[in-house]
């Protein structure tokens, strides 16, 4: 492995085990200090932040596409010279992480409470320092070339201090406020959850018809609810101001049922006058749009639950029931008092919590919020004048849906294990302090006796900060100078909400600037059914088991090609089978090489044959469209292109070309000749794959006579300047012309072994000059027996099967070989193939779309093949009569 041309060594095993090579190199990379640059102000740069995964969580599927992305595109930058940074890292994960400890805690017996918050957070931290590290060592074995030693925590103490300066920055500007108001409670998780952590499934409820008589008056007013035991807790009914049928009754007063307290009856234009009776219980304290319409009318908030979701003390004697036992409670109350009108069934979506599927409760109470309206505005910008570009373009759309109507974000979470809010209270004075550093004493009375608020922030709080926490703000580092913004997002379209914008309004108030100036999303990872992966359904698949069986590259190639950027990925694993396969057939079609490189030198080329100009041209063509689809983060075509070019050009056509110059050993020029090229298209395009196949190409290229450490130090390949689409063409024909003897004999079923004479009429004298060229190849790839080349024949030969290529009329004589009507039905069925294609070329062709904007040699090549399709089903209805005549 030494920086000085080496001999080419042919210790490459017969198989490909990808078990043995993946841990060698990992580590080799690891110890060289491949990941890690320092900051080199001369150079372009290239950085990109890992979408922090939970210090929770196992690897699964979404990570491991995930990570492959951002692997593939830091290697492409690194390998084409760029300052290169890729930040790994993990999220604190207030909520799972807890839950994690507390699960521990409760099996030995005791709770955090018990504890105390001290040794409650020793606990979580010995946690972490345990388990912490499991996904990081899964990203490993995946190749992830991140730069380990500048791996980040959103709790250690760089970002645990960027939280502290953008809280307290948020507070001075009057943009984090304290208040009641109305939030997703999770009675199990014990903590308010976000609404976009809440997530909506449809259950089969009841709509429970309700009549509330109207004080001093035979009049009643029916409402309709799926939640009657909230209705301890009404302070109002609301209709719509224009609604005739109750119109009379604004203003006036109704008797709670069970309560008997009064409660006014409300116009409010909120209120749907078709859903249920038109008339609606108002419950400001349990209700997001009732908390809403009574800040609006001024009405007051009682809660009657608890935060385990028990009645409370202002439930009257349901006070001590679970919610769902009082719900029976009530209703049965209802029925017997005469107030309960009718029961419909009622299916409608419930809120449930993202991490434990309880329902959930929405409760008032005082919590942290973040005002949005100011901090929206800017992200809504950059987005609409492009300066941050989602890709592909569609997401732009759901964000700015989302960001255009966003509510202001409770950041405030009832736990231990998080960023602690800080802020404290002066016992004394009733002083709120919100400061950098822990105060020692109250700026405005001087007591000492201050006591923290005893909330967290939400786990987001600091995974918005994470494109510049990371690089050292609030510090002015050489990293966050060099490094931000960074150059590209990669992450699902699931956390679009979650955290892609909050990085952004982040960063647009922090850093006044976009974090990144590309999002590119990927979609989910599904079963073959299309279902999302999750344990209740026993559907997932464990990335690291997919390693074990088929290795790192072949789940890693398989995870990004077959699909178009954005949408979803089915899992098949029979793809898996094919991606192995291909890894097979390079290390296969490599050490064939390998063994016809042993007596190789350097030295000029002798005379390049068609196959080589052929070979290097598509070469050429093969980097130029692989670079321009990685340019445009379109990875999957990437992967396409490599797929093709290596399976179906280089190895089926090539490697078979060069054979008999590389077994002519007396030859030695034109043996040299083919050598030297079969190494520099196969090096140049081991370099193209390594991004997407690391360790295979590394195992690979470490035993080519080139110089270098390794393959990932390598240079990108630059686009060859050769082009000859002369021989481009040439060649096609010539492949064209053995493809379609081929397909003759797989058809008329003759024997693979048997050799047949072929007989072929060429007008055109270029044509024939190729395929006279060509007839050593055409002999040993289609298995002929003699090649005959004429300008025209008197009379086509009998008993022969036929195939007709641009210009050029093939004949196999079978005689005693050939089923007449096979034949017959053979050319037909090649007749309705190419009336298909010519549909489809003249759609395109007479479309304006097409013909004013693709560049005019692709509309020109387009017409040829049109004109070339025409005369081959001219020609080949022409053969379906000779055969009908004779």
């Amino acid at each position: 492995m030494d920086e000085n041309n080496k001999a080419a060594k042919v210790e490459m095993a017969t198989a490909y085990d990808s078990s043995s090579v993946e841990s060698k190199w990992y580590q080799y990379w690891e110890e060289n200090g491949f990941f890690h640059e320092e900051v080199n102000m001369e150079k372009p740069m290239f950085s990109i932040v890992m979408p922090p995964p939970n210090v929770t969580g196992a690897l699964h599927l979404g990570h491991a596409m995930d990570s492959t992305i951002q692997d593939i595109l830091t290697r492409f930058k690194r390998m084409q010279g760029f300052n290169t940074l890729w930040v790994p890292g993990t999220d604190h994960a207030g909520i799972a992480t807890q839950a994690k400890v507390e699960g521990q805690l409760a099996k030995e017996g005791t709770s955090r409470h018990e504890l105390g918050r001290e040794k409650f957070l020793e606990r979580v931290w010995d946690w972490k320092a345990q388990y912490g590290g499991r996904i990081t060592q899964q990203l490993r074995r995946l190749g992830s070339s991140c730069d380990w030693e500048r791996e980040r925590f959103t709790m250690d103490e760089g970002c645990s201090k960027a939280v502290r300066e953008a809280f307290v920055d948020l507070y001075s500007k009057g943009l984090i406020y304290r208040g009641n108001y109305i939030v997703n409670w999770c009675p199990k998780c014990h903590t308010t959850i976000s609404d976009i952590e809440v997530e909506h499934n449809d259950r089969d409820g009841n709509l429970y018809h309700l009549r509330y008589p109207v004080k001093d008056s035979d009049e009643a007013l029916v409402v309709a609810t799926t939640r009657p035991e909230t209705m301890l807790g009404d302070t109002a009914v609301a209709v719509h101001p224009e609604d005739e049928r109750y119109r009379h009754l604004i203003g006036k007063t109704l008797i709670l049922p069970l309560m008997d307290r009064e409660i006014p009856i409300i116009a409010d234009d909120y209120v749907d006058q078709e859903f249920g009776t038109g008339a609606v219980k108002i419950t400001p304290a349990h209700d997001p749009n009732d908390f809403e319409m009574g800040l609006r009318h001024n009405l007051p908030q009682i809660i009657v639950m608890d935060k385990d979701a028990k009645m409370n003390e202002f439930a009257g004697k349901y006070q001590g029931m679970d919610r769902f036992e009082a719900r029976k409670a009530v209703v049965a109350d209802l029925k017997d008092s005469g107030v309960l009108v009718k029961i419909d069934p009622h299916a409608h979506a419930v809120g449930e919590c993202y991490r434990c599927t309880t329902i959930i409760e929405p409760l008032v109470s005082k919590q942290w919020f973040v005002k949005m309206e100011p901090l929206a505005k800017p992200a809504i910008e950059v987005v609409r004048d492009g300066r941050l570009e989602f890709v592909p373009e569609r997401f732009d759309k759901i964000y700015l849906g989302w960001m255009e109507n966003i509510r202001d974000w409770c950041i405030s979470r009832q736990l231990w294990w998080g960023h602690r809010i800080p802020v404290w209270y002066c016992e004394k004075c009733g002083a709120e302090i919100c400061a950098k550093e822990d105060p020692s004493g109250c700026p405005t009375c001087g007591s000492e006796n201050l006591r923290q608020d005893p909330d967290v922030l939400d786990t987001w709080f600091s995974s918005g900060l994470w494109p510049f926490s990371t690089l050292g703000w609030p510090e002015k580092t050489p990293e966050l100078e060099k490094f931000y913004p960074t150059s590209v997002l990669v992450t699902g379209r699931d956390i679009i909400f979650f955290w892609v914008a909050r990085m952004i309004f982040m960063a647009m108030e922090f850093m006044k600037e976009v974090p990144f100036p590309k999002v590119m999303i990927h979609g989910l990872v599904l079963d073959a059914q299309g279902r999302k992966m999750s344990k209740s359904l026993g559907n997932g698949v464990d990335p690291i088991e997919v390693i074990e069986q088929y290795g790192a590259d072949t789940l890693r190639f398989m995870l990004i090609t077959g699909n178009t950027p954005g949408n979803d990925l089915r899992f098949h694993p029979e793809r898996l089978e094919a991606t192995r396969n291909f890894s097979n057939k390079i290390w296969n079609a490599s050490r064939y090489v390998l063994l016809n490189l042993e007596d190789y030198q350097e030295g000029p080329r002798g005379e390049l044959a068609l196959a080589d100009r052929w070979i290097l041209t598509r070469y050429a063509s093969t980097v130029e469209n692989v670079t321009k689809a990685l340019e445009n983060f379109d990875l999957g075509e990437a992967g396409r292109l490599l797929y093709e070019f290596i399976w179906n050009e280089f190895c089926d056509w090539y490697i078979e070309l060069t054979k008999p110059r590389l077994y002519n050993k007396e030859d030695v020029l034109a043996r040299h000749t083919a050598q030297s090229v079969l190494l520099e298209v196969l090096e140049g395009t081991l370099r193209l794959l390594h991004p997407f196949m690391p360790f295979l190409t590394e195992e690979i290229w470490q035993n080519f006579p080139v110089a270098g450490k390794s393959i990932m130090t390598q240079p990108w390949p630059e686009i060859p300047a050769y082009q000859d689409t002369v021989a481009e063409g040439n060649m096609t024909l010539l492949m064209e012309a053995i493809k379609a003897i081929r397909n003759i004999r797989a058809e008329m079923k003759v024997a693979p072994g048997q050799k047949v004479e072929i007989i072929m009429l060429a007008a055109d004298k270029n044509q024939r000059a190729v395929l006279e060229n060509g007839k050593a190849d055409i002999l040993k790839l289609a298995g002929g027996a003699s090649v005959e080349l004429f300008e025209s024949l008197p009379e086509k030969p009998s008993q022969s099967a036929s195939a007709v290529l641009g210009g050029v009329e093939i004949y196999l004589p079978l005689k005693g070989m050939m089923d007449l009507g096979k034949e017959i039905a053979r050319l037909e069925k090649e007749i309705s193939l190419a009336i298909q294609e010519q549909q489809v070329l003249e759609t395109k062709l007479n479309n304006p779309g097409f013909t004013n904007k693709a560049p005019a040699p692709v509309v020109a090549k387009e017409r040829e093949r049109l004109e070339a399709l025409l005369v081959r089903k001219v020609t080949l209805e022409e053969r379906i009569k000779e055969l009908k005549q004779g």
